[in-house]
């Protein structure tokens, strides 16, 4: 069993290591070590079509991960008063999002999107003056809506279990004490499941910042850093490309271990004193 599970480690991982060690490469040449330089990192850091398509990525994985860590904690707080066979098809709703291959949410949200649009730009038409209607597109709203409702399903299955573990005699302290509803969720919930809010948000960035195949199909005239890498490696991989998929994996690695370290954290003593 140990070789076997170091045979599938490694079979995960080596290609991973030697991306990174052939970023590092002096040469031209991806799959020809020459020596060992940074240079291929200050090459990619310096064009601007990388940093184009890196800030276009920040922007949509911040907007969707702030959108989706709201509304998700809205929607986590909402079921858990649910009882019954509502509850059950919700929660096999926000688990079937999850499970539904990339593929299919991208080509269902780009049917849906075009659908929507060929329905409201007449409308636009009809009602602005002649020329000066706006027409809905793809680009950075649709991005942000198909990488937003991916990620609230993230959100809300940790909050669910942020909330089934939490302590639920603080909130019923809180209502003996006379407590209005808004006061308890602001003072005692929320700061309760404040880590997981903070855990959802970062691993919402991760998979928004990271995801290929969603972004391929809604992303429109905009591009984002993985198209951008497939774009480039259609024409042959460079040390550049490799350079740029370092940089993410490291900036990834250290946003999901930062959201499982969050996820370990329990609720502190000072927090149920403060409640």
């Amino acid at each position: 069993m140990r070789l076997y599970s170091t045979a599938v480690f490694a079979f995960l991982y080596l290609p991973i290591a030697v991306i990174a060690i052939f970023s590092f490469n002096a040469g031209r040449h991806a799959s020809q070590l020459t020596g060992f330089s940074s240079q291929w990192y200050g090459k990619a850091l310096s064009n601007p079509f990388v940093m184009e398509a890196l800030w276009t990525s920040f922007i949509v994985a911040l907007s969707s991960a702030l959108i989706a860590s709201v509304f998700g904690t809205m929607a986590a707080l909402a079921l858990q008063g649910m009882k019954g066979r509502i509850r059950v098809v919700a929660d096999a709703l926000i688990y079937v999002a999850v499970m539904v291959p990339g593929i299919v949410i991208g080509i269902a949200t780009l049917i849906a999107l075009v659908t929507l649009f060929g329905w409201i730009n007449p409308l636009l038409a009809l009602l602005a003056p002649e020329g000066r209607a706006p027409q809905l597109s793809m680009g950075y709203g649709s991005l942000i809506a198909a990488h937003t409702l991916f990620s609230m399903s993230l959100v809300i299955i940790i909050l669910r279990a942020r909330l089934a573990g939490m302590d639920r005699s603080l909130m019923e302290a809180s209502a003996d004490l006379y407590a209005p509803p808004f006061a308890t969720l602001r003072q005692v919930t929320l700061p309760l499941i404040f880590p997981g809010i903070l855990a959802g948000f970062l691993l919402s960035f991760t998979f928004s910042f990271d995801d290929f195949i969603i972004a391929f199909f809604v992303a429109g005239s905009e591009t984002t850093l993985p198209i951008y890498v497939f774009s480039s490696i259609r024409r042959g991989v460079t040390p550049e490309i490799n350079a740029i998929g370092t940089m993410v994996l490291v900036v990834s690695l250290l946003l999901l271990v930062a959201a499982q370290v969050i996820l370990r954290r329990g609720p502190k003593k000072g927090d149920a004193d403060a409640a």
